[in-house]
């Protein structure tokens, strides 16, 4: 029995132990935490030229992503909407399909073109900032086109004799129907620079996430959670939802506005 007394005592002694142990890890791991968070905000608030040369970036890269595939996927959706011919069904069918095209996908298909064995290689644009404006652009593209048509089909099937009787159909009709979607379709633009500014695996195989050159916000977060610097890639990450739901906020307000404008 006082053998038996003796083990138990052990044992409850190395489980008492063994808690003040966890209790202790997770104490630091607050105060890691806690510590990581005051200089993420002392990042963002003290205007550090590392952390505003990676948010400027990808601003950069994200915005004329976006710009380009307006002024592609603007009027080619609303073409494409008022248009009639053989094979559209399919060709819908397909813009819609690359709305959820993998962006590693994007990234590889835009690397094979790019590369020094690619039809574009001699013109150097591998691992820089304009070869992620490419592979950005190439995955907001389809958004844009594919809300665009649904849109502008919307308005043509409502206008379209009203239209007509103006002498106004067919390419004619495309920037009188794009004004008059202006406000939906620019929340279909605020949702293709949500999709670009988020966006990982593309931006990493073209650019290359080279310090001071092409590394972004995703990418950069990326690196230094897997390096242990939690300070930057909280600051980063911090950043980026802002955007995120500044982009929701005036995605909402645009549909808001259109809809009383449309009343």
């Amino acid at each position: 029995m006082r053998i038996y007394a003796q083990i138990t005592k052990l044992e409850n002694q190395a489980d008492h132990g063994l808690s003040r142990r966890q209790k202790l890890e997770a104490v630091t791991l607050a105060m890691d935490v806690t510590a990581a968070f005051s200089e993420a905000l002392g990042l963002i608030f003290g205007a550090d030229p590392k952390f505003l040369a990676i948010v400027g970036l990808s601003l950069r890269v994200t915005l004329t992503a976006v710009l380009l595939a307006a002024m592609i996927g603007l009027p080619l959706g609303a073409w494409l909407a008022v248009s009639r011919f053989p094979g559209r069904n399919l060709v819908i069918i397909f813009i819609n399909g690359m709305m959820g095209l993998p962006p590693v996908v994007a990234g590889l298909m835009v690397f094979l073109l790019l590369s020094r064995s690619g039809p574009l290689g001699n013109w150097g644009l591998l691992f820089t900032p304009t070869a992620m404006v490419i592979a950005q652009t190439l995955l907001v593209l389809p958004i844009v086109i594919a809300l665009t048509r649904g849109t502008t089909e919307e308005l043509w099937r409502e206008y379209r004799e009203h239209l007509t009787s103006l002498g106004v159909s067919g390419l004619r009709a495309v920037p009188t129907l794009l004004w008059d979607g202006r406000f939906a379709l620019a929340t279909g633009l605020l949702a293709g620079f949500g999709r670009a500014s988020a966006e990982v695996g593309a931006v990493l195989i073209v650019g290359g996430n080279i310090a001071n050159y092409t590394r972004t916000m995703t990418t950069t977060i990326a690196l230094e959670t897997s390096k242990g610097d939690l300070p930057l890639a909280l600051g980063l990450g911090i950043v980026l939802m802002g955007l995120t739901f500044l982009i929701n906020g005036l995605a909402f307000g645009a549909s808001r506005i259109g809809q009383r404008f449309a009343g």
